[in-house]
């Protein structure tokens, strides 16, 4: 077995996930280690160029008009040292008519001073859709900092959805900045969960602004932290456009010496358009708490369940 086979071997089978999978001629996927590709294999209508720089990967990607992947596309970013800086330069392009899924394990299972650093710019096309599920593998030792930046235009009657979800590990240091433009009749849905503890921080600031008729957009953070570990939550959504219709909604648990911080904004500019924000901070609810400890669950065991349940996708 070549060494770069093992290593994506390696890296997949930390994310529960069949490296086989990306034996399928229909599967299109792309594995990077570092700053280096290790594999890559696109499907017709989808075009990928990866090229290695001196100091990360640029990547562009463009699915053609009316171009359909059935299977979700996998991407795969990876440290396996335990020390050093990751860039991706993201370009991408979906064409009118156009309809794509990716599946994005970001790994990093020994990181003890590891830098992600993901700049992004999304263009989704005229009636295309473009989703994205961004799974998470730290170490124990929390020792990653994770800094994703996108720019996104969505355009007319576009889709456009992102989920973000840590699924191993400490956070470490994640800094979210995501900003993108609706055009009209499209859709925006971005949700993110995660749950800190030690002293990790959480920072996400995500900003949706309609500026299409009947545009409409959703925020959606999900956020728990315990021990010493602080989460700031900065969400904005701006409508500018008649009966554009969006929601900003921000839960957050604060346990032990955490701290949490949530600031919804809505701006609207147009007497037509109706947005919404709902936030809430606090401890885990006593009622719940009483509810499973009465079944025979501890109480730590108790408020992980009631954590997970704030965390999961439903």
């Amino acid at each position: 077995m070549s060494q770069e086979l093992t290593v994506i071997n390696d890296l997949y089978s930390r994310t529960g996930t069949d490296p086989h999978e990306l034996d399928d001629p229909d599967v299109a996927h792309l594995v990077i280690n570092e700053n280096h590709v290790l594999g890559m294999h696109a499907v017709p209508g989808l075009d990928v160029d990866a090229k290695e720089l001196d100091d990360g990967v640029k990547v562009v990607v463009n699915l053609r008009s009316g171009t359909i992947v059935k299977k979700p596309v996998h991407l795969c970013f990876g440290m396996t040292p335990d020390r050093g800086v990751q860039r991706i330069i993201m370009d991408v392009t979906i064409e009118s008519g156009a309809h794509i899924s990716l599946l994005a394990h970001c790994v990093f299972p020994v990181a003890v001073d590891v830098q992600h650093i993901m700049d992004a710019r999304l263009r989704v096309g005229e009636n295309a859709s473009y989703k994205y599920f961004e799974k998470h593998v730290h170490s124990p030792a929390g020792g990653v900092k994770v800094y994703p930046k996108a720019l996104v235009e969505v355009g007319p009657g576009a889709r456009f959805e992102t989920e973000f979800e840590l699924i191993e590990g400490r956070v470490g240091l994640i800094d979210i900045d995501y900003e993108a433009t609706c055009q009209a009749n499209s859709l925006l849905d971005m949700n993110a969960r995660i749950s800190g503890r030690a002293d990790d921080y959480i920072k996400i600031s995500e900003t949706a602004n309609l500026v299409g008729e009947y545009a409409k957009g959703v925020l959606t953070s999900k956020i728990a932290v315990r021990d010493n570990a602080k989460a700031e939550v900065y969400n904005k959504l701006t409508a500018s456009a008649p009966f554009a219709r969006g929601h900003v909604d921000c839960k957050e648990i604060v346990q032990d010496n955490g701290v949490a911080t949530a600031v919804p904004v809505v701006d609207v500019h147009d007497p037509r358009a109706h947005i919404t924000h709902e936030a809430a901070i606090g401890s885990v609810d006593n009622k719940q708490l009483e509810t499973l400890m009465a079944r025979g669950l501890s109480e730590d065991d108790a408020v992980e369940t009631i954590i997970n349940g704030l965390l999961s996708r439903s």
